[in-house]
């Protein structure tokens, strides 16, 4: 029995899924197909599923109920895969966000500012790269420099015992003194300081202390909330 027209059939009904399947990227997702790019990508996907759709429905061991399957479900495949690549940015920002919900002191970066969200006690702990080496500091508004413990300074390649220390801080805890040094370059997120002003701490220290010789050289910052926002 011949079944040519029924194969003819069910290729009129694929080039309409095809036809509907460019309305919907077109309609939905035009920053998709908007760049030469995007058109060039869309033609060759459009092509490879003509060529691929055709020659299945043309083929006499094949049902055409088996090709339309086969083809509606390269073609959901094919809307799946734009879709993701259309919101890789929006899926990008939302997992920053959620990584800063759950590690706090790693930040959020958005537009060049960084927000950190504060942990326990409400102070604000910040994941910061010195000279290529990760230090949290607690941010501290009070302190005139950043203040280095012992550990992280020793850490980034200072000889304590060559500092010398010969300035002095009022602390809550009392007078302590503090051996003055320079740091290459102090990164917080997407905001880099270089020659920053900072001081080694003369007695242990439980974390460091980012101060103002960097929070001033910001162009602002503000807490609001428990949230700390870095403009650079």
């Amino acid at each position: 029995m011949d079944n040519r027209p029924a194969r003819w059939i069910w290729l009129a009904v694929a080039v309409i899924f095809l036809g509907a399947l460019v309305i919907y990227l077109i309609a939905f997702f035009p920053e998709a197909v908007a760049g030469r790019d995007g058109q060039i990508g869309l033609t060759h996907g459009l092509i490879f599923l003509s060529v691929l759709g055709g020659s299945a429905i043309l083929h006499r061991r094949m049902r055409p109920g088996h090709v339309l399957r086969y083809a509606a479900i390269w073609i959901a495949v094919a809307v799946a895969v734009l879709g993701a690549y259309s919101f890789r940015y929006d899926a990008a920002r939302l997992g920053e966000r959620l990584l800063g919900e759950l590690v706090p002191h790693r930040g959020i970066v958005r537009d060049g500012v960084v927000t950190v969200r504060a942990g326990q006690g409400g102070h604000f702990v910040v994941e910061t790269e010195v000279n290529g080496i990760a230090i949290r500091f607690l941010v501290d508004t009070g302190a005139s420099d950043v203040i280095l413990s012992p550990a992280d300074a020793a850490r980034l390649g200072f000889n304590l015992s060559d500092l010398r220390y010969i300035r002095t801080y009022r602390t809550a805890n009392g007078i302590v003194q503090g051996a003055p040094v320079r740091l290459d370059r102090v990164a917080v997120g997407s905001i880099a300081l270089t020659n920053v002003r900072a001081s080694v701490n003369g007695a242990p220290m439980r974390r460091s202390l980012l101060g103002m010789s960097f929070l001033s050289r910001l162009s602002g910052y503000e807490v609001r909330d428990d949230r700390l926002t870095l403009r650079p």
